[in-house]
């Protein structure tokens, strides 16, 4: 996808999660995007959503040929993807911070229908500078909120970093965690069907900026 790059890494960084969650793990189909009962994927990292676009693309939910519009005027693929727009996605994103508190507060809405879909979320190691993050985080794990799962990219882009690596700050809020290689397809599908009842999960998986 050509024109402005300057979020090039966030896709590519982002682009083997997203496939193994649309090829293997979410229940959600082109058909099916305002199922109640359907899961719900957050992408986070808005602010470079090519990949989520070229996957979006491959399963179904919209026509590849308007992949080549991507940030033209008037294309539906701007540089941060619009629910109200582009079939499939489920919030407007790309301001750090934001997507796990809506995935949360989501998880909470869909607990007190009685639905049993899942809400995914998709965050970055830098966003976890945001302290909307560590709210979000108490939260989720304090109500076992056991159906979600928040995947952490971890490029080593954040500015602080975490004592004990990011998975041990999830961990001391009830949350159950893996680390795993996030281009491993096989790691990434075992550690996002884990069973984790009674807590929310979080996978970090381990990318290798350049």
């Amino acid at each position: 996808m050509t024109g402005d790059e300057k979020h090039e890494w966030a896709a590519a960084s982002t682009l083997d999660v997203l496939w193994v969650l649309y090829d293997r793990v979410l229940d959600v189909a082109p058909d099916r995007v305002d199922d109640p009962d359907r899961d719900r994927f957050l992408l986070s990292k808005g602010h470079g959503p090519m990949a989520f676009y070229a996957v979006l693309a491959d399963k179904g939910f919209i026509d590849p040929s308007i992949l080549d519009t991507w940030t033209d005027f008037g294309s539906i693929l701007g540089q941060h993807p619009d629910r109200t727009l582009v079939p499939g996605v489920e919030i407007g994103s790309g301001s750090l911070g934001h997507g796990l508190p809506i995935a949360v507060g989501q998880a909470f809405g869909l607990r007190a229908r009685n639905r049993a879909a899942r809400v995914f979320v998709l965050i970055g190691d830098g966003e976890l500078d945001e302290g909307s993050n560590h709210e979000a985080i108490a939260v989720a794990g304090r109500h076992g909120l056991d159906r979600l799962t928040t995947i952490v990219i971890d490029n080593h882009s954040a500015n602080h970093g975490w004592p004990g690596g990011i998975a041990e700050r999830f961990a001391v809020e009830n949350w159950a965690t893996a680390t795993v290689d996030g281009r491993d397809h096989d790691a990434l599908h075992a550690a996002l069907t884990a069973d984790h009842p009674g807590r929310p999960l979080v996978v970090v998986a381990d990318v290798q900026k350049g």
